[in-house]
């Protein structure tokens, strides 16, 4: 079974996620930003990934911890039901569209965290997020997910389109690049380990 389920806890934040890579989608999340809980259903939904997240923070401040910590905490979900990595695609690439928007995510589950994030924001935000926390919260799961990520909004006019198609992009491209691949019998590198 590839699954995880992590606590954290923090002054801040206080945050469990459970994750199975296997799955169908299920999922039942509650963050106390709703627009947040919309994109990591997007992850579930288009990703096929059963995903629990409940958290709780400081949003008598603002939502700054709760995104950011909320995407630390997935990223390690991820990196945990990934375990050695044996036998996954490792690399995968999407396209979406959001009505007049277009995202483009890649992605290669190398082990080694890196990020670049393309895009183009207006100033309000969307629902109760910054705009400026899209791409923190990108950054911030390459990271804990021991990946290598690039994500794009290669045009749009609508920022709830924009972020909507960057996260079903990464959601499709997460799902593909943690399938399982029955030629490979081992760890997808020339070096025989992904770990730093």
């Amino acid at each position: 079974m590839r699954t995880s389920s992590i606590t954290r806890t923090t002054n801040e934040t206080q945050i469990t996620i459970a994750l199975n890579l296997d799955g169908s989608g299920q999922h039942d999340i509650a963050t106390g930003v709703g627009f947040l809980d919309h994109m990591l259903t997007h992850i579930a939904v288009h990703g096929l990934f059963d995903l629990t997240v409940k958290a709780t923070g400081d949003l008598h401040i603002d939502v700054h911890h709760t995104v950011e910590d909320v995407a630390l905490v997935l990223g390690s979900a991820f990196d945990q039901a990934l375990g050695d990595r044996k036998g996954i695609v490792r690399m995968a690439s999407f396209y979406v569209p959001m009505d007049e928007s277009l995202a483009f995510v890649a992605l290669d589950l190398s082990g080694r965290p890196y990020s670049v994030i393309d895009a183009e924001w207006g100033q309000a935000p969307v629902g109760q997020i910054p705009t400026s926390l899209f791409p923190h919260f990108f950054e911030s799961f390459a990271v804990t997910s021991r990946s290598n990520l690039h994500a794009r909004v290669l045009y749009g006019r609508d920022d709830h389109h924009k972020a909507e198609a960057l996260f079903k992009a990464l959601a499709r491209a997460l799902d593909a690049a943690t399938m399982l691949d029955e030629r490979r019998k081992s760890v997808p590198s020339t070096k025989g380990t992904l770990t730093n």
